[in-house]
C-alpha cells in the first residue's frame, strides 16, 4: 500500500474510529488471491468487544462505499482488536498493560546494558516504566526502571493464572 494510500484511508477512517470512542491502531491492504483484505486493528483503554467492532464495520463500509478510495477492485473489510501478541510501541500500550507482565528486549549497548527479560509493568509516565521483575527461585521481585528510549522491542506475556482486574476489585 503506497504512502498516499495509507495517509487517504487514515484520513478517512480515523474520525469514524475516534467518534466511537476508539483508536486507530493500525491499517492493512494484502492480497488474499484475487481479492485484497482491508484490516483495521482498532484498541480502547477499555479493550474492544465483537458489538463495537461489528458496529464500527457497518460504518466503514458505508462510507468506503461512498468514496473511490478502495477503488473498483474487490476487497473484504476486517475491523479488529489487537492479538494478545501485538508489540507495544505507543505510551498508550504500556498504559493498558499496567499489572501485567511484558517480554522487554532492550537495546544492545545502550545504558541498561542491552538484554531481555519479563517484568510486571506496574507504571508508566513520560519517559518510561515501572517495572517489577519476579524473582528467580524464591528470591523477592525487584525494582527497575526503563526508559522508553532503551526498549528496543515489547510484548505482553500471557499469564494464564492470572487473576482479571475484575476479580481482584470484587
Amino acid at each position: 500500500m503506497s504512502t498516499t494510500h495509507s495517509e487517504r484511508l487514515r484520513g478517512l477512517l480515523e474520525p469514524l474510529v475516534s467518534a466511537k470512542g476508539l483508536d486507530l491502531e493500525e491499517i492493512e491492504v494484502s492480497r488474499a488471491g484475487r481479492r485484497r483484505v482491508l484490516r483495521i486493528v482498532v484498541d480502547s483503554d477499555d479493550g474492544v468487544d465483537l458489538d463495537a467492532c461489528a458496529e464500527l464495520s457497518r460504518t466503514i463500509s458505508t462510507t468506503l462505499d461512498e468514496t473511490d478510495v478502495m477503488g473498483e477492485d474487490e476487497y473484504q473489510l476486517e475491523v479488529t482488536s489487537p492479538g494478545a501478541d501485538r508489540p507495544l510501541t505507543e505510551r498508550r500500550h504500556y498504559e493498558r498493560a499496567v499489572g501485567r507482565l511484558a517480554k522487554i528486549q532492550l537495546h544492545e549497548g545502550g545504558e541498561d546494558g542491552g538484554g531481555e527479560f519479563v517484568a510486571r509493568i506496574l507504571a508508566v509516565d513520560e519517559e518510561g516504566l515501572d517495572l517489577e521483575v519476579p524473582g528467580v527461585k524464591g528470591r523477592k521481585p525487584t525494582a527497575r526502571r526503563v526508559e522508553f528510549a532503551s526498549i528496543a522491542k515489547a510484548r505482553v506475556e500471557l499469564e494464564f493464572n492470572r487473576k482479571d482486574k475484575k476479580e481482584e476489585e470484587a
